[in-house]
């Protein structure tokens, strides 16, 4: 077995005993600290017995244990329970929420990783002068603001006041009709659906959410790439490309950069977890029809089988975003393939 093959492969080996530790974790926490789930069904004058008939059949009534053993096997088939507020199957609201949340986080990603890197780069070769201190104040107020501030900021300036761009009521103005799904991208259906105006429509929805979520993740990429850079820069390789007569740009992208994205690569790792599992305030401000607004009501309505099912999803994400930056360094620095 290739040596490549044989890491990777180990790698995916200690995935399996993180995801049961968050599974247990999640599961004695939700039930826990969540609040009672049969006072979404019980009247307010429910009497104990009909209470109790409540969280029998919600399946409730079993020790935490045996109600633990039972998650487990279920969980194994691909059922994480029914959602008390939806009586849907969690996995299908999960399901049906998770295009919403990619797209968006896919643009917010791109947004941050094509403008956050040169950003960097650029701060770095012009180290202590007027370039590099512009970047660094735009770094520092995209990490100083909060996320929901910036989305609201943008809303009062585009929607309120220019009225450029449509206000936050989810993927479609109101009172569009959706095409038929068959990605759940609407940037992908409207297309395949031979509605170039809903496309339109549906890229303006995104343009805010997508620009906060941009303007937030490009701001600790282009901060960990300069530093990374800034120290790349000083080695005795760089000097030594550079003596042998290479361009500026073969310098700072072919030697310089490469040799600097380990901790950029960890940070992305980090950041995506993070969009991926769902923005709650962004998507809440927004109306971004996601998983972060379907957290957030699960919350309120204290349905731990959604909270838990998200909270699964989110972990696990993060799991798996972590062994993608596992995968890529052995890529990336030949060192770690040794």
């Amino acid at each position: 077995m290739p040596p490549l093959l044989r890491l990777i492969l180990r790698r995916v080996f200690w995935v399996l005993p993180v995801a049961l530790g968050v599974v247990t974790i999640t599961f004695f926490a939700a039930r826990v600290f969540a609040g009672d789930p049969t006072e979404l069904y019980a009247p307010p004058d429910a009497t104990d017995a009909l209470r109790a008939l409540i969280r029998i059949r919600l399946g409730l009534a079993d020790p935490l244990w045996v109600q633990y053993i039972h998650y487990i096997s279920a969980l194994l088939r691909g059922d994480l329970g029914m959602s008390f507020s939806t009586n849907r199957p969690v996995l299908i609201d999960l399901w049906d929420r998770l295009p919403a949340t990619l797209e968006l986080g896919f643009t917010g990603l791109t947004i941050g990783i094509l403008l956050g890197v040169p950003l960097g780069v650029i701060a770095a070769v012009n180290r202590e002068r007027w370039p590099d201190f512009l970047v660094r104040g735009v770094t520092l107020g995209g990490m100083a603001l909060p996320q929901f501030w910036i989305g609201l900021v943008l809303i009062w300036v585009f929607f309120v006041t220019l009225n450029w761009l449509p206000g936050p009521v989810g993927r479609l103005p109101v009172g569009i009709d959706p095409p038929s799904r068959l990605t759940g991208f609407m940037l992908i259906d409207t297309l395949a659906a031979g509605r170039p105006d809903l496309w339109f429509m549906a890229l303006k929805q995104l343009a805010l959410p997508a620009a906060t979520l941009g303007l937030t993740t490009l701001a600790p990429i282009a901060r960990v790439t300069r530093a990374s850079m800034v120290e790349a820069l000083q080695s005795d390789y760089i000097r030594t490309a550079t003596a042998m007569g290479h361009t500026n740009r073969t310098v700072w992208f072919r030697h310089g950069l490469r040799n600097a994205l380990l901790p950029v690569v960890t940070l992305i790792g980090g950041v995506a977890g993070h969009i991926f599992g769902g923005a709650v305030l962004l998507e809440s401000i927004f109306g971004w029809p996601g998983l972060g607004q379907y957290a957030l009501q699960a919350i309120d309505s204290s349905d731990f089988a959604a909270l838990q099912g998200f909270v699964i999803y989110a972990s696990l994400l993060y799991v798996l975003a972590f062994l993608v930056v596992d995968i890529l360094y052995m890529l990336i620095d030949p060192r770690i393939r040794q």
